[in-house]
């Protein structure tokens, strides 16, 4: 037998004798077995990102271009959830060659039959000559038609039965989407569809451990439940407005929606001696409840890090929500006396929304305001205490306002 224990080898060196005469030894095994073994790695995996800590919406980009690998003709992938409480359909995260179609859109599922058709059968739909829509009334099918796409595939998605929402491939050629073609993007779309369930699924672990925190402070505190439905919608109404303006994506604006009924978690902090005091505050208990804000963020950090939840999309839109929703324009808010752009905007949307609907809210202490007097209020404010913009993107949504007014009315037990 050979003895290696004179062999010199740099990366084992320094081990032991019996562990240098092993390693010597397993290294010459794959040299003899194993000529030329680098080129055992030449083969690129096209999903590799998806291991990698990226958002979301750069996940569905690499799977778009693995899909386009193999069948460059699917030229957009889109995905749009379901809100159940509303029957809601709302655009979330899109991959396309060119300019999406149905950026910041929204729809109830009643206003959209051929959708509604595929949830009720439960099954997928190809739709190989999308001439067969080109009468269609409904405004998704129209600006489909002009965007040019000739083809779609649709999957309906479902998490432990309950739908999600719907996965889309859409193609400019016509006729595309064969048996052999739908085998495969099957694949590609329930892997698509478990990234976007495993993200949901992230979120909806956060909140309900952000909500149940949450749920305590609501028990101590006047606000009630239908108040937090109100203000997230008010707050999506705001971004959805705003979107051109701040280039913001729907994923955000999903974000806002979903983060913003927890501004107020840090309240759970305030003795109840100062969260449930009847009349105004004075000075030493106003200190003591503005410090909500800045254990809110605490808070927050502390359950994201405990739960893992650093590589959400958009974390730091929670964190800014519960820190900075009391910030004001003029630098007279709190806890950093931040001003105008300094104040991140899903704070000054979440300002807006919340004030608001304080104004229009009955509470022990006063009647609630008409939406007409809520709104001077809120244009008197704007660009002292509030954001213009985000005041200008709610009043000028009034029927969006009531309608969501009718359907989350106040009730005796929230």
């Amino acid at each position: 037998m050979m003895d290696y224990s004179n062999f010199n080898h740099s990366r084992s060196e320094h081990l032991p004798l019996k562990g240098n005469k092993f390693k010597l030894k397993f290294d010459l095994a794959v040299m003899l077995f194993f000529p030329g073994n680098s080129k055992m790695f030449h083969h690129r995996d096209l999903l590799d990102d998806l291991n990698k800590p990226l958002p979301l919406k750069d996940k569905m980009i690499s799977a778009h271009r693995s899909v386009q690998n193999k069948f460059p003709f699917i030229s957009r992938i889109a995905i749009a959830l379901y809100d159940s409480d509303t029957r809601v359909l709302k655009t979330y995260l899109n991959s396309s060659d060119g300019e999406n179609p149905l950026l910041h859109y929204q729809t109830s599922l009643d206003n959209a039959p051929s959708l509604k058709e595929i949830l009720a059968q439960g099954l997928p739909r190809v739709v190989n000559n999308l001439v067969t829509f080109e009468n269609g009334t409904h405004e998704h099918t129209q600006r489909i038609g002009r965007s040019g796409y000739a083809a779609s595939y649709t999957m309906p998605i479902f998490h432990g039965g309950e739908f999600v929402g719907f996965l889309f491939f859409n193609s400019h050629e016509a006729e595309v989407f064969t048996e052999n073609v739908l085998s495969i993007l099957d694949i590609y779309g329930h892997l698509i569809a478990l990234m976007i369930v495993n993200e949901l699924a992230t979120l909806k672990v956060m909140n309900a451990a952000l909500k149940t925190t949450s749920g305590i402070t609501h028990f101590r505190d006047p606000e009630t439940g239908s108040h937090l439905d109100r203000m997230s919608r008010y707050s999506r109404i705001i971004a959805e407005a705003l979107a051109s303006q701040y280039d913001l994506d729907d994923a955000y604006i999903e974000q806002v929606f979903m983060f913003s009924p927890l501004h107020d978690i840090g309240k759970i902090a305030i003795p109840d001696s100062i969260l449930l005091k009847p009349g105004p505050l004075n000075a030493e208990e106003r200190v003591i409840m503005n410090t909500h804000s800045q254990k809110g963020r605490e808070m927050i950090d502390d359950i994201v890090m405990n739960f893992g939840f650093g590589n959400i999309n958009h974390i730091d839109v929670l964190r800014n929500i519960a820190e900075f929703h009391h910030e004001a324009v003029n630098g007279s808010g709190y806890p950093a006396g931040k001003r105008n752009d300094e104040i991140p905007l899903e704070a000054r949307i979440v300002a807006v929304a919340d004030v608001f609907d304080a104004l229009t809210s009955h509470r022990p202490y006063k009647e609630a305001w008409s939406n007409e007097k809520a709104f001077a209020m809120l244009q008197q404010l704007a660009g002292e205490k509030l954001d213009i913009d985000c005041v200008n993107a709610l009043i000028e949504n009034r029927q969006r306002v009531e309608s969501i007014q009718q359907q989350f009315k106040e009730d005796i037990y929230g």
